[in-house]
């Protein structure tokens, strides 16, 4: 998605040709080789060459996962301090139980919008991460997710 269209809730989620498209899927299909070439040739050298293509696939899923765990903590910290900013006093004393993925939902929320979505999300009102993000009228855009 370049990043001058207009994000929404419809198009927010990142596709990144390289990973999704090349990496993961040549991760994949090499974990199928390797199983091909152990049945056709039967040794531990095969067999090792399993382990290997697993590790690797495994390997390249969980590096994603620790850039987007990196990130969620970052998003965590400038959501807070924004909602110390934003929220009266009140909502600001109760945000402190809201959950990771609740935060992080709440990030495409307008300054505007965000005292009401937090009380609806307290209230119980939201039970999923989409609902929040459904819920948003003005989308605040974030590009920079990995």
């Amino acid at each position: 998605m370049a990043e001058n269209t207009p994000q929404t809730f419809q198009n927010h989620g990142r596709f990144d040709p390289l990973f999704h498209g090349f990496m993961g899927p040549v991760f994949f299909i090499n974990v199928i080789v390797s199983i091909v070439n152990f049945v056709r040739y039967m040794s531990f050298a095969t067999a090792w060459t399993i382990v290997v293509a697993i590790a690797l696939l495994v390997a390249a899923f969980k590096i994603r996962l620790y850039a987007l765990k990196a990130q969620d903590r970052v998003i965590r910290l400038e959501e807070r301090m924004r909602m110390d900013s934003v929220l009266p006093e009140p909502l600001r004393t109760r945000a402190g139980v809201l959950t990771e993925a609740q935060i992080i939902a709440l990030r495409f929320a307008p300054d505007t919008e965000l005292p009401g979505l937090v009380e609806k999300t307290l209230s119980g009102a939201f039970p999923k991460q989409a609902d929040i993000k459904k819920a948003i009228v003005n989308w605040r855009p974030d590009h920079f997710r990995i």
